[in-house]
């Protein structure tokens, strides 16, 4: 005779079947998949090449002054990687939803609409720098813009987007929070805790995977038993959407569908940007775990610049147009990086500053 089970089965089977007669977890990867990309009018699209090819130039500025001296520390460029940031982020409200990232983060704050000026002087350790020069590459920081950073702790930043995806709904203010990671932080221990409690607690948030094929080094076949990102929040109920990452109007397409269902109350997302850095980690990687044909070979495929310029040229945009954007994000470039290499270092007194919350 079977022995009976001890386990008081009866409530959370009933809680169960409940749940599951309203829950899909592939429905908003099966709304993507009918409608992949959105239909941007000409000066939408504008608005979109040109935020990617700022950050392109910037990055590529950065890289140079890197180079001779200018920036310390580590420094990881975002340079193939525009379009997650632009796609998404055109998809918010700028300074009432949060954005936070971890240290490849100079894209995600120009593409919230922040000064150049004022990235590149954090960069080169300016007291006219976003964080007063203390900062750096990193470390970058700003409320009026609701960016919470620049995180150097690998996989902290998605706590801290718990965090804020709380303060949101605590509130009652409207936001949600966007927290980016890597394909190497998605095996952190701590971003499977916040996606639990953020399932429990139906907070408004979008985890996002920048899968970049890579994280520090190792390619995720060698590293991840689970390499369809998406798929894991599988265990928490969270839905999940597979992202072409360098198609900046696939982009911004899943970046409305999961805005609309945070916002709705129906709790977090998990996204997946399958995505690809043209550098490597740092600029202190000199990236000889891939080929160069490799590189190449994605750079002639699948450049989001490239794709976007000949969209807009199938539209019927004049080419001289496009090189006079060309031209004016290359002139703000410049003055960026003489504003950071005119301005003052920090006064000595800054190192005491920012230490404690109050006074003591």
């Amino acid at each position: 005779m079977a022995k009976a089970s001890s386990v008081p089965a009866g409530k959370s089977a009933a809680k169960s079947a409940q749940s599951d007669a309203g829950f899909e977890l592939r429905s908003l990867q099966d709304r993507l998949v009918k409608d992949r990309r959105f239909k941007a009018s000409e000066a939408e699209l504008l608005n979109f090449y040109e935020k990617m090819l700022l950050i392109r130039r910037f990055e590529e500025r950065a890289g140079q002054l890197y180079g001779l001296g200018l920036i310390g520390g580590f420094c990881h460029l975002y340079i193939g990687q525009e379009a997650v940031a632009v796609g998404l982020q055109s998809a918010l409200n700028e300074g009432k939803d949060s954005v936070i990232t971890g240290y490849r983060d100079h894209g995600h704050m120009l593409a919230y609409g922040i000064d150049p000026r004022v990235i590149m002087a954090e960069l080169t350790g300016r007291a006219a720098g976003i964080s007063r020069g203390k900062g750096g590459s990193m470390h970058m920081f700003s409320t009026e813009h609701a960016f919470y950073g620049g995180h150097g702790i690998v996989g902290a930043q998605v706590s801290l987007g718990g965090g804020l995806a709380f303060a949101h709904k605590y509130r009652g203010d409207g936001g949600l929070c966007v927290a980016y990671f890597g394909d190497g932080a998605a095996n952190q221990g701590q971003v499977y805790e916040t996606m639990n409690m953020a399932a429990l607690w139906s907070l408004p948030i979008i985890f996002v995977v920048e899968n970049n094929h890579y994280a520090m080094g190792t390619s995720v076949e060698r590293s991840s038993a689970e390499t369809e990102f998406y798929r894991r929040g599988t265990a928490f109920r969270i839905p999940g959407m597979h992202v072409n990452g360098m198609d900046v109007l696939e982009v911004h397409q899943a970046a409305n569908i999961a805005v609309e269902y945070v916002r709705g109350g129906n709790g977090p997302v998990l996204m997946e940007l399958s995505t690809y850095r043209y550098r490597g980690h740092s600029m202190s990687d000199p990236a000889k775990y891939r080929t160069r044909e490799e590189v190449q070979g994605v750079r002639e495929k699948s450049d989001p610049i490239e794709m976007a310029k000949a969209e807009l040229l199938a539209m019927g945009v004049d080419e001289d147009k496009l090189k006079d954007i060309e031209k004016a994000i290359r002139t703000a470039v410049t003055d960026a990086a003489e504003f950071a290499e005119k301005s003052p270092e920090p006064e000595l007194a800054e190192l005491y500053t920012d230490v404690l919350v109050g006074s003591y």
